[in-house]
């Protein structure tokens, strides 16, 4: 699909440049040889959109007897998505789900009131080092969706509106933008996008949603004559026309935002709620261990273990 024409890119100069609200920079872990950095939430920044947690994963090369081993574990309150760029995942969930996460692909879980899933890279075909790079990302539900049933979404790479021209090739993970729809159903406006720019090429953030933010994966880019390298979140003020131009080297970009929600969220492990007192609720649950009649069941065919409920 050809670049959209009509939407020319805009650099703001002069005083545009306030239309930066926060730079985040991610807080870097280690777990042993795999790097995370986390971009959200941050300590000025809570949400981008409905966007409340940001990984970037890697790059990395997990070996065969050392790869991504991550138990059953539970959540609520908030949608998921593990977007790949290489190498891939093994995704269980207690919904009997049971998928490979691959390079440009969406898998988007729904956890609402409750879901366990877990993610390896079990693959016993693997003989060598794998590549491994992409970006979790967690999005909290509307109050009106908080308990809701679970759900899981799959779609293939070749599902996803492209847009190719200009220097870029954008590819629409969630959401609308640029005139397009991407087909997976969410509970709240919002857009998500995978964009590779040429050197020099410059994309206009869509201005239709209200929240926006950009993360630099890959190379570097300049915004109102600042110059951002990878591993930098911008978040912009709203309504602002803002545009996004590649550096020498050309950049990879995550473009996320959309719908502001009611309000803030706590965040507790790995659950995500409007009030304190849903999170004690699920940390009970899962703590009592109920997998045949409780809030919580483990994921069919990787129901042998599970991570315990933290005590902090």
């Amino acid at each position: 699909m050809s670049w959209n024409p009509a939407l020319e890119p805009h650099c703001p100069t002069g005083d545009d440049v306030d239309s930066i609200e926060t730079v985040i920079v991610p807080r870097a872990r280690d777990l042993g040889g795999f790097e995370v950095r986390r971009a959200l939430p941050a300590p000025r920044r809570q949400m981008v959109g409905p966007f409340i947690f940001f990984d970037q994963m890697g790059p990395a090369e997990l070996l065969p007897t050392r790869g991504l081993d991550v138990r059953p574990h539970p959540h609520i309150g908030l949608a998921t998505i593990s977007y790949l760029y290489r190498g891939r995942m093994h995704h269980r969930d207690s919904l009997g789900t049971d998928k490979w996460i691959e390079p440009g692909a969406v898998n988007w879980m729904v956890a609402g009131r409750g879901i366990t899933h877990s993610e390896r890279t079990d693959d016993a075909t693997q003989t060598d080092p794998m590549p491994f790079f992409g970006i979790q990302t967690w999005v909290a539900l509307p109050k009106v969706r908080e308990d809701s049933a679970a759900a899981f979404q799959h779609a293939p790479r070749e599902a996803l509106p492209e847009l190719d021209g200009e220097g870029k090739t954008v590819r629409l993970i969630l959401g609308t933008a640029w005139g397009e729809r991407a087909p997976v159903e969410t509970a709240s406006e919002m857009f998500y996008a995978d964009a590779v720019l040429q050197a020099g090429a410059a994309i206009p953030l869509p201005d239709t949603h209200e929240d926006r933010g950009v993360y630099v994966v890959e190379g570097d880019v300049e915004v109102a004559g600042q110059r951002f390298e990878s591993g930098r979140m911008m978040v912009f003020r709203p309504g602002d026309r803002v545009s996004v131009k590649a550096g020498p080297q050309g950049a990879r970009l995550m473009l996320l935002g959309g719908e502001t929600l009611e309000g803030s969220r706590y965040i507790w492990w790995n659950f995500v709620a409007s009030s304190r007192e849903r999170i004690e609720e699920a940390k009970e649950a899962w703590r009592r261990g109920d997998w045949e009649h409780g809030r919580f069941q483990l994921p069919p065919g990787d129901d042998a273990e599970f991570i315990p409920l933290p005590d902090r």
